[in-house]
């Protein structure tokens, strides 16, 4: 009696290996023998009918296992023949599936796969990988901040990235100083001092921000990139990163190329030189926190929200502050440096005049135009006509509006008296524009709302842009990115989409979906169509990146090369050739983001809303949000899934965009699978796949 007691309350006993088993997943019935499951010792299946887990069993006595029975067929099907398979089903749900069944041999299998596809040399883009620098040394003087020291061991939030007005707000350090620690050990994970926070490039020279240092890269033609600066240790994390490097033999000698780094309202700046090494020039106080730090020529600007601007002159080593209005934008255009502000008006700064007035103290701030409704001026560009144009001096500034409107001002050569007039004018953004780019061929507005972008062909006549036939409307699409809400001192600026390049050629964005992600898709400014996705080749997390427009060899028949750099959780740089992208742009697949490639970014982040005041923009509801996610790149994509997809569909209920509501209305617990079993050792020292990190919907 004793031993019948397990069978009678659904547990089956051990059997003979030809005995027939009925299995129920999630639905969908299956029988197979017992010797069949239980080949492969210390699994799911042999536990299960040796009693070490409790059964469930339906109303005909199947046993019942509640998974998806799509990705149970091709498993079964591996028990039977040891041959793999996959029907259609997705390479991670796959192993996902083989690791919670503990199918240790289809696991290594699935595993050997990835690696086949993954390459730690990358693809055909892949152009150079430059490993950690050597923790520097603290740097202690006087300059250096004290006081209370925090930690951030918690893993931040996450908002909507990329939907305010630039420097509307959120301005200041966000961590003052880091608490004290060790270098990262290169046997452990890597220490959040060791992140790379900021890249930015000019010319054939590099500058790379960690927390608490930087270092300069430049590219010698026969030798390659060499580390030819580092500077100490600082006590303050690094929040902004401007790199000046002109040619050889530049009329200022030693402070021809210069580097500066900012946090707070202090400033330090650099000057470097071409053999390696630098020195210190000085350290500058803004009076209020440095929202925007970038060189016009050898002018070295530093501007804030708050409508302070701050400019240290090359020549005179002279550093001047100077009050203005609110700035909420800014562009740089030769020597002349245009700023917005939130009254409406543009003002311009003649940086070339800056010594000419060092005695009064003033700038020479000037108005150069107001919008016509007084709205705040939240995004500016500003393009000037080649030299060689018969036009004259043909000054072009496109703006974008706290309200959503886009404007494009001209300035005629015959009426350089008068000022710029209104030229045209577009409603398309219901919310505040936050970038705009004026080019020779195209007008590029994004907006508040998800990175909403709205593009425009321009007509020139002898290089000039002309009303006949008018703009004509190219592409409406979204480059969805979410970041860090407290930014990490300095993330969020080390993550700007773009657009990048030159106003002459093919602009780009460079798209991050989350915070962890080590994928980046690259995409035309003027259409969303998809040039190329990189991978991280050494599986960590992409920090920061940007785009460099390189200098030519000397050699004859070089050209000018294009690279997207990106920087790494683990203090890596890696950099990848978008000139040879763009060259094979009709090979690559249209669009943005495919619906199965933005569900495997999400699945990385745990999504939930919440409410903030931290702005007094409105905010959208979180149905709204996720609805957004639907956007023209994606829609074109969703009818054309095969008949498994579909069947895919149809058994996860509802549309993509309904699926995402359902993701948000479910809690997090109710969305985590079953706990699989452990994961065999790849012998890495690390996990696969990232931690999620929780996300949520701000106000903005």
């Amino acid at each position: 009696m004793a031993a019948a007691a397990p069978a009678a309350e659904g547990v089956p006993s051990r059997g003979p290996p030809g005995e027939v088993i009925h299995l129920n997943v999630g639905g969908k019935r299956f029988s197979t023998s017992r010797q069949t499951l239980t080949w492969i010792p210390d699994s799911f299946f042999s536990s299960l009918l040796s009693g070490r887990i409790s059964t469930l069993k339906d109303e005909t006595g199947a046993i019942f296992i509640d998974r998806d029975p799509t990705v149970f067929a091709p498993i079964l099907n591996f028990l039977r023949t040891k041959e793999l398979d996959p029907r259609g089903v997705h390479g991670s749900s796959l192993l996902h599936e083989a690791q919670f069944y503990g199918l240790t041999p289809l696991v290594r299998r699935l595993q050997l796969r990835e690696e086949l596809d993954r390459s730690s040399c990358g693809n055909v883009l892949f152009n150079g990988y430059l490993p950690p620098p050597v923790f520097p040394v603290k740097r202690r003087n006087r300059h250096s901040l004290v006081g209370p020291q925090q930690s951030g061991g918690r893993p931040a939030p996450v908002r909507r990235s990329n939907t305010m007005p630039p420097n509307l707000g959120n301005a200041g350090l966000l961590g003052r100083v880091l608490d004290e620690r060790a270098p990262p050990s290169p046997s452990g994970p890597p220490e959040e001092p060791g992140i790379v926070r900021l890249v930015c490039g000019h010319h054939n020279w590099i500058a790379v921000a960690y927390t608490q240092f930087l270092v300069c890269y430049r590219l010698k033609e026969a030798s390659g990139w060499q580390l030819v600066f580092s500077s100490p240790r600082l006590d303050w994390p690094i929040e902004r990163l401007a790199l000046t490097a002109r040619v050889l033999g530049g009329a200022l000698g030693e402070h021809d190329k210069m580097v500066a780094a900012a946090t707070g309202s202090e400033i330090l700046l650099w000057a470097l030189q071409a053999e390696g090494g630098g020195s210190e020039i000085g350290v500058f106080h803004l009076g209020v926190p440095v929202e925007a730090l970038f060189f016009v020529g050898n002018q070295l600007i530093a501007t804030s929200h708050t409508g302070r601007i701050g400019v240290w002159n090359a020549v005179t080593k002279h550093w001047q502050v100077q009050e203005v209005q609110p700035i909420t934008s800014y562009d740089a255009a030769g020597s002349f440096l245009l700023l917005g502000c939130d009254n409406g008006s543009i003002y311009y700064v003649d940086v070339q005049k800056f010594p000419l007035r060092m005695k009064d103290n003033d700038l020479l701030v000037s108005e150069l135009y107001r919008d016509p409704a007084e709205d705040g001026v939240t995004a500016l560009s500003v393009y000037l006509t080649p030299k060689t144009s018969d036009s004259g001096n043909w000054i072009e500034i496109a703006y974008g509006t706290s309200s959503g409107g886009v404007r494009v001002i001209v300035q005629h050569p015959e009426t350089v008296g008068s000022g710029p007039q209104l030229f045209q004018t577009f409603t398309v953004h219901r919310s505040p524009v936050t970038k705009i780019m004026l080019s020779e061929k195209h007008l590029i507005s994004v907006c508040a709302d998800n990175n909403h972008v709205r593009t425009w062909s321009v007509t020139r006549f002898r290089g000039m842009i002309s009303t006949q036939p008018g703009s004509t409307p190219l592409a409406s699409f979204k480059i969805l990115a979410l970041e860090s809400a407290d930014g990490h001192g300095g993330c969020s600026a080390g993550n700007d989409i773009g657009p990048y390049g030159e106003r002459d050629d093919q602009q780009v964005f460079i798209q991050k979906v989350v915070p962890t992600a080590s994928q980046l898709f690259v995409r035309l400014s003027s259409t969303g169509q998809r040039v190329c996705s990189v991978r991280s080749v050494d599986g960590s997390p992409t920090t920061a990146f940007t785009v460099l427009e390189c200098e030519g060899s000397r050699r004859l028949g070089s050209r000018p090369r294009r690279y997207l750099l990106t920087g790494q959780a683990n203090g890596s740089l890696a950099m990848w050739d978008l000139t040879t992208a763009m060259d094979g742009l009709g090979q690559a697949p249209a669009g943005g983001l495919t619906e199965e490639e933005l569900m495997e970014q999400l699945e990385q982040c745990e999504l939930a809303p919440l409410a903030s005041s931290r702005s007094s923009l409105p905010s959208p509801s979180p149905r709204t949000s996720l609805t957004s996610l639907h956007s023209a790149s994606l829609s074109g994509r969703l009818g054309s899934l095969s008949p498994p997809q579909a069947e895919a569909r149809r058994r996860g209920g509802g549309s993509f965009v309904e699926r995402c509501q359902e993701l948000v209305r479910s809690g997090p617990e109710s969305r985590r699978p079953p706990t699989p079993a452990p994961r065999p050792s790849t012998g890495l020292g690390a996990p696969l796949a990232p931690p999620k990190v929780k996300l949520n919907e701000t106000s903005f």
